[in-house]
């Protein structure tokens, strides 16, 4: 391979040249980020499948000896548009050693022992093998969040990069708020647009192209700005603004043996009942896991609860107040207390203070660390963000201020629903911290009896 000592850009343009790609501005801008990890918003056909391609094209040179590198997506038949582009171009190159004719696994080896390999994240056996020197994520905003974490976990021992190309599905859910979080780069994170209109192959005439033009006439503006833009468009009256997938989702909200772990509730049935399994280190909130499920009842959620790794260790738990109300059959938290011998402590919450308490934990503590962190299979309250699909349906349906047909926030409270974890958590913030985040507080009434 081509060593560093070279004239970069020559190198990269020669690359180009040999295999008969001739990048637009817009794409030289990506090509050429030193970023670790990028994500490319691409618009419908706008060639992001070839630019991942020429992505990895290019680090391979970057490479000091053999190295290994990952396509993966949802599913394997995802990773072939860039598998094929990748053996087309080292085959150009005289430096394809084999290829298989499938993608399901697939694997290419290139003469100095250099292998590239699919991935689908059906089968997360795949991503646990020998770490690679960087990953392609194809079609990455079809891949789920726990999909997403399990990638990037694979990328720390060896400081491997990470490109994600995808079209928006929506405004919502973790790709779009990764690329609002990378959008201005200021670490080692970059996020970029690439429009349909820059593939001028298929849009000679750019953004004025009358197809374009047309498109922008006869669709709405959030398809055109989602899809054809690649600029998410999020819906207005998002309730927790300051959340944000690449801060407060993190593996490192992880189960810890022999600590304490506190039971957060908001008790229902046909809506939703959700328990945030919880434990706190130095001040820092750890979401653990979660029981979320709906049209089941009070003994069923415990059962779900006695059967988790973590219940040996559960010392602690907080309701909503209304789970000591009595509705034609024994309250909620006497069946807690008397199938667990756990005492759930509870009070009244006001809507907007419990909410301010919540943005008041999203922000970064002195020490730069997220005052709460959540693990990424707690989909149910990550819907509730907008960080994930409601695990009940597969839809976007986030917790928001209540709006006008415009889109103008109506009235100071949020609308009550799609917010059953965020509840549940909001409660037991205030028990354990108050109202005011300065100092810890002990209760000894929700210890287990």
């Amino acid at each position: 391979m081509f060593h560093k000592d070279h004239n970069y850009n020559e190198l990269t343009d020669f690359l180009y040249e040999k295999v008969g790609f001739e990048p637009t501005d817009e794409q030289r801008i990506i090509l050429d980020s030193e970023k670790r990890f990028n994500l490319v918003a691409g618009g419908e056909q706008a060639g992001k499948s070839v630019i991942a391609s020429k992505f990895l094209l290019k680090r391979v040179f970057e490479t000091e000896g053999a190295g290994l590198y990952w396509l993966v997506a949802a599913d394997y038949g995802r990773t072939r548009a860039e598998f094929e582009y990748l053996v087309e171009d080292f085959g150009k190159l005289g430096l394809l050693k084999k290829a298989s004719k499938r993608v399901d696994p697939g694997r290419i080896e290139l003469a100095d022992g250099t292998v590239i390999e699919t991935k689908s994240a059906k089968d997360p056996r795949t991503l646990a093998m020998r770490a690679p020197n960087g990953i392609i994520g194809c079609e990455a905003s079809q891949l789920d969040l726990e999909s997403y974490y399990r990638i990037r976990g694979r990328c720390a021992p060896r400081g491997a990069w990470m490109f994600l190309a995808g079209t928006f599905e929506g405004s919502l859910g973790w790709y779009p708020q990764l690329f609002q979080a990378w959008k201005y780069g200021d670490k080692d994170e970059k996020s970029f647009s690439l429009p349909s209109y820059t593939n001028k192959h298929l849009y000679p005439g750019g953004k004025n192209d009358p197809e374009i033009q047309k498109l922008k006439n006869e669709a709405s503006d959030d398809f055109f700005m989602e899809r054809i833009e690649g600029i998410p468009s999020p819906p207005t009256g998002i309730v927790f603004q300051e959340f944000r997938s690449d801060r407060h989702i993190s593996e490192k909200a992880v189960y810890v043996p022999g600590e304490p772990v506190h039971l957060w509730i908001d008790p229902g049935y046909a809506g939703g009942y959700a328990i945030e399994a919880v434990q706190i280190s130095d001040d820092q909130v750890r979401l653990i896991d979660e029981v979320y499920e709906k049209s089941l009842i009070t003994e069923e959620m415990i059962n779900i609860c006695q059967n988790r790794e973590w219940w040996s260790d559960v010392q602690f738990g907080v309701i909503d107040v209304a789970g000591y109300q009595h509705q034609a059959m024994a309250a909620p938290a006497e069946i807690w207390l008397n199938e667990t011998g756990l005492y759930l402590d509870s009070e009244k919450v006001k809507i907007n203070d419990g909410t301010e308490k919540l943005k008041s934990m999203l922000k970064l503590a002195p020490n730069g660390e997220p005052r709460l962190i959540i693990n990424p299979k707690c989909k149910g309250i990550l819907s509730e963000f907008g960080a994930a699909p409601n695990p009940f349906n597969g839809q976007t349906l986030v917790y928001k201020w209540k709006t006008d047909r415009d889109g103008n926030i109506v009235g100071n409270q949020p609308e009550d629903k799609y917010n059953h974890g965020v509840k549940a958590v909001i409660y037991g913030l205030i028990n354990h911290f108050g109202y005011a985040h300065i100092e810890n507080r002990t209760s000894i009434r929700v210890k287990r009896w």
